[in-house]
């Protein structure tokens, strides 16, 4: 494969970027971190249409607002009605450490009251324009993605990333178990042990996540940062959450990270625990260690008195994770994503 030239060499970005103008938007101006509660309620109105299964909480707001590496000031829009509330929001977000990609991730919506009228197109026009600005001021010789996820069933909100230039990259199915079925009984492979979560091991399991996800699509390193936000956040359960030890227990070789949001429940119609990593590093691949770290969940998350577990999978991922879900007897429901892609 040819190597890259710079980015900043291949990206056709505005010099200037002029705010949006619209009938419906009597001002556009940066987000600040004061907007936090009126943003959440925006969101979760959005999420009510467009994924009703599950709702933004606004602790995941407040994550995405104070990064260290977000910049507000020029990353980000809210456009105000006329009696002053804020009816749309982007932010872009460009995380650092990239090694095989840069990826300019697109977040926001509008509020369902201003849809159909072209709000949301002059938004993502801005954001489009953003992106390709903060993505032409990198010299890494790197592709360069501009990314937004989607409800697959968001037919409109697709079909305007396609005007824009975007295309339909990946698909991530939402799949559940539920929990009053038996489970199925999952020993250790010989030489492992199945231990649980240890904040000591916390910088070992980053490195082996880190290491397990480099051929995961788009996938780039966690930072210490973003790590601590994961592995120690609001909705982190250490008690579902467990680790593959090799080599005598002196090698993180898995690791299944968990977390309990409380706030889909209603919206789902069951309680749950969620299980947003699951990795082994390639060395230890094919020794039946994902399913032992499963399994250990599972049991876990039947003792807290809840009702199923859910994941999200990549649908094409190239470690077979489909087959071994559907193994432990999780299934498909309705929800499903679409990564929107613009590539360079």
């Amino acid at each position: 494969m040819a190597e890259l030239s710079p980015l900043h060499e291949r990206v056709d970005a505005p010099q200037r970027l002029a705010l949006p103008i619209h009938p419906d938007i009597a001002a556009w101006r940066p987000l600040t971190p004061d907007d936090l509660d009126e943003l959440t309620a925006l969101q979760q109105a959005a999420d009510a249409v467009d994924h009703p299964s599950w709702t933004t909480p606004r602790e995941d707001l407040l994550e995405e607002l104070t990064h260290s590496y977000i910049d507000l000031a020029h990353d980000s829009l809210a456009g105000l009605s006329a009696d002053g509330r804020i009816v749309a929001w982007g932010l872009n977000v460009m995380p650092p450490g990239a090694e095989t990609v840069v990826r300019v991730f697109l977040h926001g919506t509008t509020h369902p009251e201003v849809r159909g009228a072209g709000v949301g197109r002059q938004l993502l026009q801005w954001q489009r324009g953003r992106a390709q600005q903060m993505l032409k001021s990198c010299d890494l010789p790197l592709r360069g993605w501009i990314l937004q996820y989607l409800s697959a069933s968001n037919v409109a909100g697709i079909r305007l990333a396609e005007l824009l230039g975007f295309h339909a990259a990946r698909y991530f199915a939402t799949l559940t178990r539920d929990l009053s079925q038996p489970l199925p009984v999952v020993p250790a492979p010989p030489g492992v042990a199945i231990v649980p979560w240890s904040d000591e091991l916390s910088a070992d399991v980053l490195a082996a996540k880190n290491e397990a996800f480099r051929d995961h699509w788009g996938s780039q390193p966690t930072s210490g940062e973003q790590w601590a936000k994961i592995a120690g956040g609001e909705f982190f359960r250490p008690e579902l959450s467990f680790i593959a030890l090799a080599d005598d227990e002196h090698t993180v070789a898995g690791l299944v990270v968990t977390s309990v949001l409380e706030h889909d429940w209603p919206h789902q119609g069951y309680t749950s625990s969620y299980v947003g990593l699951v990795g082994v590093r390639r060395a230890w691949r094919g020794r039946g260690i994902a399913p032992a770290l499963l399994a250990r969940t599972l049991e876990a998350t039947v003792a807290a008195g809840l009702e199923r577990v859910v994941l999200d999978v990549d649908t094409e991922n190239p470690s077979g994770a489909v087959d071994l879900y559907t193994s432990l007897g999780f299934v498909p429901d309705d929800s499903r994503e679409v990564a929107m892609l613009l590539a360079y």
